[in-house]
């Protein structure tokens, strides 16, 4: 049926809302998410390390601790070093570590807080959430 001019279906009501909540996130799902997640941040975390120490590498700043460092040595008495303490291999071995425990870290607290989310949800009836059509 052909709508009447002027009149147009539902003017005046404004947009359209439902109510919902949010009672229940599967811990499975949770875990997977956050594991996904957890990966994408360590590429990004170990790209950042590696730009960040080239960075630092061409103002000489690794050459200039590496000397430091040999210095204190000689003077405390120790034989000399040498090759050098700070290197590529011992910084992004060291970031990869650090990303690693934070991606076990990042997932099992994840996982912990869907999971204390549903037994608070069973308690207080979960997350209200309202939802509206844009005008």
């Amino acid at each position: 049926a052909a709508a009447r001019p002027g009149k147009v279906r539902g003017a005046g009501k404004g947009p359209r809302r439902a109510r919902l909540q949010l009672r229940h996130i599967d811990t499975w799902s949770a875990l997977k998410i956050s594991l996904v997640l957890s990966i994408a941040l360590f590429c990004v975390w170990m790209v950042a390390v590696g730009i960040l120490y080239g960075v630092l590498g061409q103002l000489g700043v690794f050459d200039t601790l590496n000397d430091l460092i040999g210095q204190l040595g000689s003077s405390s008495g120790e034989e000399a070093t040498t090759g050098d303490v700070i290197n590529a291999k011992i910084v992004l071995g060291g970031a990869a570590v650090i990303g690693a425990v934070n991606i076990v870290l990042l997932t099992a607290l994840s996982t912990v807080s869907a999971f204390v989310y549903n037994l608070c949800s069973d308690l207080v009836g979960g997350l209200e959430v309202t939802l509206a059509e844009r005008d």
